[in-house]
């Protein structure tokens, strides 16, 4: 479904730059019309990613995607000059996707066949939510900060002076998918954790699906069943962000920001995860200097993904 919204008759609107942006989750496929000069999303158009299909098919959903935000555009009279994907894998300064975990498109020809369309850059989605925070939304008072997100995955980005940082090979943005292993010296009990299958918003479900036996429709449930005083709900929510913000607290001692931006569908989800979440974060940050550092919620929400995506086509 597409949707446009009245930003349209803004003087102008019709002149400036538009770009497409698409942002490819584990989850959904968000991809929209962007007003490269002010990040305005002229249109959306969201679809279940479905990735247990293959790459290919997924592959083929974004290009139609594409192609009818071309169409739409120019039947508005707007100018398509670029088209930027962000991808929930981790992609390389050369702009090949290196890992197939959820989205399976390693050799697959994505830049290739956009470009068709219009001139297309690829990025991974941490980075294109991160650089949109620092354009336009809770990012721009700072010169560095770290942006969060957690949702179905859990990533994070540096952004200096407005770009996000990729690191060499592009993954300096894996925060919670390796595994953690410690040997108990009481009593040698080898415990390995990975923090995405205890704090990301399907593990939190799965965990609640477990403890209850009941179907659970997603995070959302959990945490609505915690703020209703749920004590199993309340125990996970609690745990997960008590351990997430662990890991968090530990990447601000390692790169010193001067602000945390979370974004996100449960980062944004507010109430106890997010209180949990930033008292943990605080209590893990080893300098006393850096402890009361701000912790904000993204602004841009469920866009953030696609306009960075539709700013990262542009550069």
């Amino acid at each position: 479904m597409t949707t446009w919204h009245t930003r349209l008759t803004e003087p102008d609107a019709a002149d400036a730059p538009w770009g497409i942006g698409i942002d490819v989750g584990g989850t959904k496929i968000a991809a929209g019309v962007v007003d490269l000069r002010h990040g305005h999303v002229f249109s959306r158009i969201r679809l279940p990613t479905a990735p247990e299909r293959g790459g290919l098919p997924v592959l083929d959903d974004v290009v139609a995607v594409a192609v009818r935000l071309k169409a739409d555009a120019q039947e508005h009279g707007g100018r398509i000059a670029s088209i930027g994907i962000g991808v929930a894998e981790i992609v390389d300064p050369s702009e090949n996707i290196v890992t197939g975990n959820r989205i399976v498109w390693p050799g697959l020809p994505v830049r290739e066949r956009l470009s068709r369309i219009a001139p297309a850059r690829i990025d991974s989605d941490v980075r294109s939510a991160a650089l949109a925070e620092a354009r336009f939304g809770a990012g721009r008072p700072y010169a560095t900060f770290a942006y969060v997100t957690i949702g179905t995955g859990i990533s994070y980005t540096l952004v200096s002076d407005g770009r996000p940082v990729p690191g060499a090979r592009g993954a300096a943005l894996v925060l919670a998918s390796g595994p953690v292993a410690a040997v108990c010296p009481a009593c040698g009990h080898h415990h390995l954790s990975v923090l995405e299958e205890i704090a990301s918003g399907p593990a939190l479900a799965d965990s609640y699906a477990r403890a209850t036996r009941q179907h659970v429709a997603g995070a959302e449930s959990v945490l609505a069943a915690a703020a209703a005083g749920d004590p199993a709900a309340t125990e996970l929510v609690e745990s997960a962000a008590d351990a997430l913000g662990n890991a968090v607290g530990f990447l601000i001692n390692v790169i010193d920001p001067a602000a945390l931006v979370i974004g996100g569908g449960l980062g944004l989800a507010g109430g106890l995860f997010w209180d949990r979440l930033v008292a943990s974060t605080r209590a893990h940050i080893w300098n006393p200097a850096a402890r009361d550092l701000p912790i904000i919620p993204a602004t841009l929400g469920s866009d953030a993904g696609l306009i960075g995506a539709a700013l990262a086509g542009e550069a």
